[in-house]
């Protein structure tokens, strides 16, 4: 049988220490399908952009943030997979206007 915990330990240690340890930060914004916006901050390993916390402004105007301390809840979570800016149609935005949702 996997070993879940640990499994899980892994992932928070990866999201953390890219997190912990980037020089260089990405901020996008995109639209879902029901009228919300995600707010992204990624960061480069490996050739690939790494999201290392999202947050969620739902329609209704819930905010649910996902990050390595809080990896997913009943509404979602911290997507595992790497970004491409062009394909995802993610729009650049500065530092700051991420950093005004996440501490929101």
């Amino acid at each position: 049988m996997v070993d879940l915990e640990r499994i899980k330990a892994e992932t928070v240690a990866y999201f953390r220490a890219l997190d912990e340890n980037a020089t260089l930060r990405h901020h996008f914004r995109h639209p879902d399908e029901e009228g919300g916006l995600w707010y992204i901050e990624a960061v480069p390993d490996r050739g690939e952009l790494i999201v290392v916390k999202q947050a969620e402004l739902t329609s209704a105007g819930q905010l649910h943030r996902y990050s390595w301390e809080h990896l997913e809840d009943e509404h979602g979570g911290l997507t595992d997979q790497a970004i491409d800016p062009a394909e995802d149609l993610l729009e650049a935005i500065p530092a700051e206007e991420f950093q005004q949702m996440w501490t929101r």
